[in-house]
């Protein structure tokens, strides 16, 4: 697309805005809008069939004022240094948001994941985790899955840095089975955070959500919980996506049967009872609640005057580019921004941490009655703001972030 920005050039230019609206100094500025550490790696597997394929991957820590480096791992073949740079300034902000003591991190490999057997894509988690064990840990930088990878690929992760250790690390990564140390309520949790500040959005705009009309783009961990979630609210789910394109019912779709579809079919192209559009024409149905829950880039100056429900929640990071914000607010368009809409996913690993640390285990009802009242807060604070300077909560959330950010960097000083 002509002109488009890169995922980095999108986050700095949102960090510029909320920076300029707290009156933020010059060396703080400086300080934050760069990330802290970046690592680049090749590596070798051996393929199931004998030959060596070198990979590439990343790892990003963009801050760590309030705490170790937090952030997923993707693996996918877009994968590049500056997305995941982007997204570990994405995760600073989230953390910040939501008032928990984590920085921003992210990583990634370049590789397509449906091409590897089970044993390649263990081998090539084994020895990505060996690359950059130097840089993680439980105290300083804590992966968790991602687009592409899940509580498998984790496990194997802290099983190859516990080896290293030579004693099990159960802190090291989240998102790991509960067999192994993960947290109930975990996989969900991203899909539930989007859902709770929907119903925020919802009180405050005076929306009654018993038939309210969801378009989902993305039907995979995230927007398939979402949709769940909202379906159990008396909202009805009338647009569907995944990579292989979308499908429509103005009179609702059931989930599921969509859901036993998927997984016998893998996609939603197709399913019966549907018509079928493009992630695209998707984004732009007719719906009171839309969820971006795919990629980043969705949604720009091109697309954005035709997409038009009550409440947009980003349930992916970086759906929306900053000149796409405008236009949405000026189509009354309530947004909920992805650092804000998508940290039940993040708030439920730092439980999963504490749980790691301390070797305690949470009821999945302690986990959601924890997750939602950080999110109510969270959803609290940012709205205040915003209704407090005149604002939208992308910047508002933004400005609640850095600020929590900037006082500790402030608090901490400067080394040496």
């Amino acid at each position: 697309m002509p002109g488009k920005k890169s995922p980095w050039d999108a986050a700095v230019e949102q960090f510029n805005i909320a920076a300029e609206k707290l009156g933020l100094e010059d060396g703080l500025r400086r300080r934050l809008r760069n990330t802290r550490r970046e690592i680049t790696v090749h590596f070798p597997v051996e393929m199931d069939n004998g030959k060596i394929q070198v990979f590439t991957g990343h790892r990003v820590h963009h801050n760590t004022a309030r705490g170790p480096a937090k952030g997923g791992i993707r693996y996918d073949l877009d994968v590049t240094l500056d997305e995941v740079k982007a997204l570990a300034m994405w995760m600073t902000w989230k953390c910040a948001v939501v008032d928990i003591p984590f920085g921003g991190g992210k990583g990634g490999v370049v590789c397509n994941p449906e091409k590897l057997s089970p044993h390649e894509l263990e081998a090539l988690t084994r020895r990505y985790a060996t690359e950059i064990s130097d840089w993680v840990g439980a105290e300083g930088d804590i992966p968790a899955p991602d687009v592409n990878t899940n509580p498998q690929v984790m496990a194997w992760f802290m099983d190859t840095i516990s080896m290293h250790h030579g004693r099990t690390e159960r802190a090291i990564v989240t998102g790991k089975p509960i067999q192994t140390g993960g947290s109930r309520g975990r996989v969900d949790a991203t899909g539930r955070g989007v859902m709770l500040t929907i119903v925020q959005a919802a009180k405050f705009l005076g929306l009654d959500l018993n038939g309210a009309r969801v378009v989902v783009q993305g039907f995979g961990n995230v927007g398939s919980y979402s949709a769940i979630l909202l379906r159990e609210l008396g909202c009805q789910v009338v647009g569907v996506s995944d990579i292989s394109g979308g499908v429509y019912n103005p009179n609702g779709i059931d989930l599921d049967a969509l859901r036993k579809y998927v997984k016998s079919n893998k996609v939603v192209k197709a399913f019966p009872g549907t018509d079928a559009v493009t992630n695209m024409e998707l984004l732009e149905l007719p719906c009171e609640i839309l969820v971006p829950a795919a990629r980043e880039d969705q949604i720009t100056a091109t697309n954005a005057p035709r997409i038009k429900p009550r409440i947009l929640a980003e349930g992916a990071n970086g759906p929306t580019y900053p000149e796409a914000d405008l236009i949405l607010r000026d189509n009354g368009v309530f947004l909920i921004p992805d650092i804000l809409a998508n940290a039940g996913g993040v708030t439920v690993s730092y439980f999963e941490w504490v749980q790691g640390l301390e070797g305690l285990y949470w009821s999945e009802e302690e986990v959601v009655t924890r997750l939602q009242r950080i999110m109510d807060d969270s959803f609290a604070a940012v709205n205040a703001m915003a209704q407090k300077h005149r604002i939208d909560l992308r910047i508002a959330a933004y400005m609640v972030a850095i600020d929590r950010v900037a006082e500790t960097t402030r608090l901490r000083g400067l080394y040496p």
